[in-house]
């Protein structure tokens, strides 16, 4: 069993950054793929961006290339979302998941674990 909890969100500027943490709890942390999604109002959950096990492949979504980077510290369980040059077509609540699938990680049916998500909105 996986426990996610997401922070970090929060109003911002458009063109502003915010950094988004996910602490897990789990012994076996670096053995899960990570992965952001975001779902706005009135719309489905979206794809953002994936890190696989123990730090290696990252995977992004056109929408956010360039402007957002997953990164990962197994040591301390967590998994980070900095995100830079914000728009408002960004606002969303973001969620942070974990699987052991090595393949998918676009999908969020791949995804075994969920937080309970963190408000982003940024204002033009």
């Amino acid at each position: 069993q996986v426990q996610l909890v997401e922070s970090g969100g929060g109003l911002v500027q458009a063109g502003g950054s915010l950094r988004l943490s996910c602490a897990a709890t789990t012994q076996a942390f670096s053995s899960y793929a990570m992965g952001w999604f975001r779902q706005a109002p009135g719309k489905e959950r979206e794809f953002v961006a994936a890190i696989g096990r123990y730090g290696g492949n990252t995977n992004y979504a056109d929408s956010v290339k360039g402007r957002i980077t997953i990164s990962r510290d197994d040591a301390r369980n967590m998994v980070y979302l900095q995100m830079s040059g914000l728009k408002p077509e960004d606002t969303a609540v973001y969620y942070c998941a974990a699987t052991t699938s090595l393949f998918g990680w676009t999908f969020d049916g791949t995804y075994d674990y969920w937080g309970q998500g963190t408000q982003v909105t940024v204002s033009s």
